[in-house]
């Protein structure tokens, strides 16, 4: 068996072709849809980026216990079971930068190799100590400047200084790298090959020719990365930043068409699995916000694209799949396209079952959030957001064995509050450290309750309103997502105080009575 599995950051379901856009032409996701499955109903899980790959690695929810975070010593990585009990190679190509910061420096790693392509965003990869302020001032727009040291603005704009031709581009740069991996190992079998990039995330830079068919009026400086919260620009730059978003997709669409060229001369469609999807989306002024993490999870971010080729299943390619799944299938799915098994404590389900079979039984509700915000369920029609009543109530902790964030590692200060907790049931007996989430923490105004805007819980219908523009009230709805919601947080083994913290602890009785 042979698998690809191609991960993009940020890649909006919405602005697909095949998913319905009509913002960006995405020929090469047709086509990829045309050869696949296609799931229609595909959500979230824990956000954003590494606490998602956590759930890709592990096949569990990562956000009730942990916020961002490297992998735990008690974790069961899917590329470390592949090679252990199947003598799968695995191989990484990414330039995705997070993997080599405090808070992503154990997940490469389990990897048989991996090779990290520099100068995405915000990678800490070239140093200049005296840039030429005058000629960034005059290129950049104010929004996205900054020369103080160690600012992600500063190191965006060094890194841009070292890829001023298409062929230098990071996202070029790793699928050369995977394209690579594919020729050098044309005639073996048996391995296991991730290609991931970090577009379309923000910052949306791309070479210019891929402007050409996304004209605004916007005249300014360039404009490419959006600040996460309410829309503030003007109409003209609100255009001019989804230009360059739906650019730098068109940018990911022709790097796609690249690979799909291989399988096609190569006839790696009789072979070899291909699984195409994302971490997360992102609000593009929709609901007049930018970004995600700090906002409510709106489907923009929550709904996301699947794309799923098995050989065994060709006959079914250009099918569709309205299944509710999510970011945790993905784990046991890979194991078992290899034959094996995932480990008891895996609450992902494989998605071979629906590949036969599209009226399969799966799931009938899917949890996501983010540590330190809301608890979200969907059972695909409704949408529930659910908040504490008091976002610093101090019924929040971290529970973990590698005590760092995303570029730092837990504060002094932090960590003298911390105690020792007893295992939970996927900790394989071993005790953790449980560090209250407070504003000793760095997390506690980057992304935890400090940082969190419009905290109201929420139910939509997205049958009246897929935009989720209307709350709607419905107590036997709600009642009703509440329940399930405990259920899964009973499944998960959450921490005890959450049930408190979120006015669940007398569902919580009715439940387990």
């Amino acid at each position: 068996m042979k698998t690809v599995f191609v991960l993009f950051d940020t890649l909006n379901r919405r602005s697909l072709e095949c998913y319905g856009g009509h913002t960006v032409k995405t020929p090469n996701f047709n086509r990829l849809a045309r050869r696949s499955v296609v799931f229609d109903n595909h959500y979230v899980g824990s956000l954003p980026c590494m606490p998602a790959r956590r759930e890709i690695m592990t096949g569990r929810y990562n956000f009730l216990h942990r916020s961002w975070g490297p992998l735990e010593p008690f974790d069961h990585a899917f590329p470390e079971i592949l090679g252990e009990q199947h003598g799968t190679y695995a191989h990484l190509v990414t330039d995705h930068a997070h993997y080599w910061e405090d808070g992503g420096s154990t997940y490469h790693t389990r990897y048989d190799s991996a090779e990290m392509i520099r100068g995405q965003e915000v990678d800490a990869w070239k140093g200049i100590v005296q840039p030429d302020e005058s000629a960034w001032r005059e290129k950049y727009h104010p929004k996205q400047f900054s020369l103080a040291r160690r600012h992600k603005f500063r190191r965006n704009m060094v890194n841009r200084e070292f890829y001023p031709t298409y062929e230098q581009y990071p996202a070029v740069r790793t699928f050369d790298a995977g394209l690579e991996f594919l020729d050098l190992n044309r005639k073996a079998g048996n391995w296991f090959l991730q290609i991931e990039t970090f577009d379309p995330h923000e910052p949306f830079d791309v070479p210019a020719k891929f402007r050409e068919e996304y004209k605004t009026n916007y005249r300014g400086p360039l404009f490419d990365y959006p600040n996460y919260g309410p829309v503030k620009e003007t109409p003209d730059e609100v255009a001019e930043l989804r230009a360059n978003y739906a650019a730098t997709l068109a940018h990911c669409d022709l790097q796609l068409g690249r690979l799909l060229d291989w399988f096609d001369k190569n006839d790696l469609w009789r072979d070899t699995a291909l699984i195409v999807s994302t971490d997360h989306g992102f609000l593009l002024g929709e609901q007049e916000l930018w970004g995600k993490l700090i906002l409510p999870v709106f489907n923009e971010v929550a709904h996301i694209p699947l794309f799923v080729h098995h050989p065994d299943f060709a006959g079914e390619a250009g099918t569709r799949r309205t299944a509710l799944t999510q970011t945790i299938d993905l784990m046991p799915t890979f194991l078992d396209f290899f034959g094996l098994e995932a480990p008891a404590e895996v609450q992902g389900k494989s998605l071979r079952p629906l590949l036969a079979d599209k009226a399969a039984r799966f799931r009938t509700m899917a949890l996501y959030g983010q540590h330190g915000a809301a608890i979200n369920i969907t059972d695909g029609r409704y949408t529930y957001f659910r908040y504490p009543q008091n976002m610093h109530d101090g019924k929040l902790n971290q529970y973990t064995l590698m005590p760092t964030h995303i570029q730092s590692r837990f504060g002094v200060e932090e960590l003298r509050d911390a105690t020792l907790a007893e295992p939970f049931d996927f900790t394989r007996g071993v005790r953790l450290l449980k560090v209250p989430s407070t504003e000793k923490s760095s997390f506690y105004h980057r992304h935890g309750p400090g940082a969190q805007l419009m905290c109201e819980t929420r139910l939509f219908d997205l049958a009246s309103d897929p935009a989720q523009l209307q709350p709607i009230v419905d107590p036997a709805v709600e009642a009703r997502m509440a329940t399930a919601m405990v259920e899964l947080m009973t499944a998960t083994d959450a921490p005890s105080e959450a049930y408190e913290r979120f006015g669940l602890v007398e569902v919580r009785s009715a439940v387990t009575a």
